[in-house]
């Protein structure tokens, strides 16, 4: 008997639309995998789309499809108005008409809720919806680091969530350790280039380029934020790091994790305008990255900003390493994490590969669904 999995989608950014995409796409293979993939709802910021009757009608393909067209030109749910299908909601009524769809099939056939936001907003209806039945899977970091109060109750039902590209996107970070961690192996120590931006920026500086011109450069690839000091400042690694902390069992928040960030506070948003930024302010970090560069070369190491996780301890920032270490040899954009046990203690457990994009991240979240199929009936 094939599987029907219901699931309602919040956020339409580009790995909310990619999720779709893939959904789209494996349409085959998931029927010899005799599961069913049934889009009852979509959301973004401001509405929700959703399927007239959720126990018996989905998003056909078609609608699935127009959602993406319409979310990539940057319009809104609303172009797509009501039919016989589907119905819009706005908020505040969308957030009680999530309720309503996760209280009626929580319970009875079961509910996947994705959250593909990059808001905190959402944190208040994950947990309605965990208390509800309903199963969850993040790309979205914010809920998971939150308060150690708004985890813990996430977390209560382990077996219904599924994180795994809130750090390194697609790569098998979180499951690997849950494997380690399960198996009664304790992991003594993780560090990790978690940032594809950051591990790009660095790499490049070792070759003699200046600090200003890799970040331009970056920025012209698209390897940052519209800002790049939403990169620079290290607070993305820094909610990964909590992420992998947490699951360690460090009950920490957010600000017990020594940050270092790339430019100082008076370079930062709040004072100084993003262009200003670029053409003034970057140039007068060149000097001080170089120095460090150069340093580390004469002690036959490099500069990779990492974060470092180990008993009580959990950092972000820049550090020397072997050149001949796996996150030595890092080049690129990609990810790497190295885990350290007792079983991958002389040699540790490497973990590699592209940490970013909308298409690695969204294949992840699929897997994430599949991985939770044996929960619905």
């Amino acid at each position: 008997m094939r599987k029907n999995i219901p699931l309602l989608l919040m956020g339409c950014g580009g790995v909310g639309c990619q999720l779709l995409q893939h959904i789209v796409s494996c349409r085959s293979l998931h029927s010899k995998l005799g599961v069913h993939l049934r889009v009852v709802g979509v959301c973004d910021s401001k509405s929700l789309l959703v399927a007239s009757d959720v126990l018996t009608m989905e998003l056909d393909d078609t609608s699935l499809t127009e959602v993406c067209q319409v979310k990539l030109k940057g319009s809104s749910l609303l172009t797509l108005g009501n039919s016989g299908q589907c119905k819009v909601f706005l908020n505040p009524e969308a957030m009680g008409k999530i309720i309503d769809v996760a209280t009626l099939l929580g319970r009875s056939t079961g509910l996947a809720f994705i959250d593909c936001s990059a808001s905190s907003e959402t944190i208040g209806v994950l947990n309605r919806v965990v208390d509800l039945g309903c199963c969850v899977v993040m790309a979205n970091k914010k809920p998971l680091t939150s308060s150690m109060e708004d985890y813990d109750k996430l977390l209560a039902y382990p077996r219904r969530i599924r994180h795994e590209s809130t750090v390194g996107a697609g790569l098998p970070v979180i499951a690997s350790l849950n494997r380690i961690l399960s198996s009664g192996d304790p992991v003594h120590h993780i560090i990790g280039s978690l940032s594809g931006t950051l591990g790009y920026v660095m790499s490049e500086v070792e070759d003699g380029k200046p600090f200003s011109q890799v970040v331009k450069s970056a920025k012209s690839l698209g390897y940052t934020e519209p800002d790049p000091r939403d990169d620079l400042s290290g607070m993305d690694v820094a909610r990964k790091a909590l992420i992998l902390a947490r699951l360690l069992g460090q009950r920490i928040d957010l600000d017990n994790i020594k940050v270092e960030s790339l430019y100082p506070e008076e370079m930062g948003p709040n004072i100084m305008h993003v262009e200003d930024f670029l053409v003034n302010g970057l140039p007068l970090l060149d000097k001080g990255i170089q120095e460090r560069v150069e340093r580390a070369s004469s002690n036959g190491n490099v500069l990779r900003y990492v974060c470092v996780i180990e008993e009580s301890r959990c950092e972000v920032g820049i550090q020397e390493l072997p050149k001949n270490s796996p996150l030595g040899r890092l080049r690129g954009s990609d990810n790497v994490l190295e885990i350290s046990s007792r079983c991958y203690n002389q040699q540790p457990l490497v973990i590699q590969g592209a940490g970013a994009g909308n298409d690695t991240t969204a294949a992840g979240v699929l897997a994430d669904i599949l991985d939770i199929q044996d929960l619905f009936v």
